[in-house]
């Protein structure tokens, strides 16, 4: 399952250019070489926690690189994102084993827990939803990963009980 990574109404949060000095020292790496435009964008979006904008601007700009060449990239591979994301990003697992153990049931009492859709952010930033084709975890099913955790054998009840618990540690914090 694939969701949108463009927001028509998302505004570009890294607005101050002096930022992207930052980006600097990966394309100095990588100008000129063979095979260069994953490892740049890859460097942006560590930096940055996504590819902003200014940053393919800028790659183009000092490496040749076209800018639709690499947003042809950064939109076909999921690893790479276009907006900004939350603190923890939540991954349901919708593989067929999850599937056919009821994520859709997950992921609707996290996007009821959360006030936000797959695939959106919540308004503190502190949650990312996000629907994956497979977490690999299939006993596990149905499945969720938050950062390095991964949940399972869950039902929308205890989905939403993980974030709950999640947002009381934040606050405590």
């Amino acid at each position: 399952m694939r969701i949108s990574r463009i927001r028509a109404e998302h505004k570009d949060e890294l607005a101050n250019a002096e930022e992207l000095f930052k980006l600097d020292p990966i394309i100095k790496k990588y100008k000129g070489k063979k095979g260069s435009m994953i490892p740049l964008l890859q460097g942006a979006q560590e930096l940055f926690g996504y590819v902003p904008r200014k940053a393919f601007e800028k790659i183009a700009g000092e490496t040749g690189l076209e800018l639709a060449d690499m947003y042809g990239v950064a939109t076909f591979y999921a690893q790479f994102r276009l907006a900004p994301v939350g603190k923890n990003i939540i991954k349901v697992c919708h593989g067929t084993a999850c599937h056919v153990q009821n994520a859709k049931a997950l992921t609707v009492a996290l996007e009821n827990t959360l006030g936000i859709n797959d695939g959106e952010t919540t308004e503190d930033n502190l949650f990312t939803l996000e629907s994956v084709a497979c977490l690999g975890c299939c006993s596990l099913a149905p499945v969720m990963m938050i950062g390095d955790d991964t949940f399972g054998n869950l039902d929308g009840k205890a989905a939403s009980k993980v974030i709950r618990q999640m947002k009381l540690n934040e606050k405590k914090a």
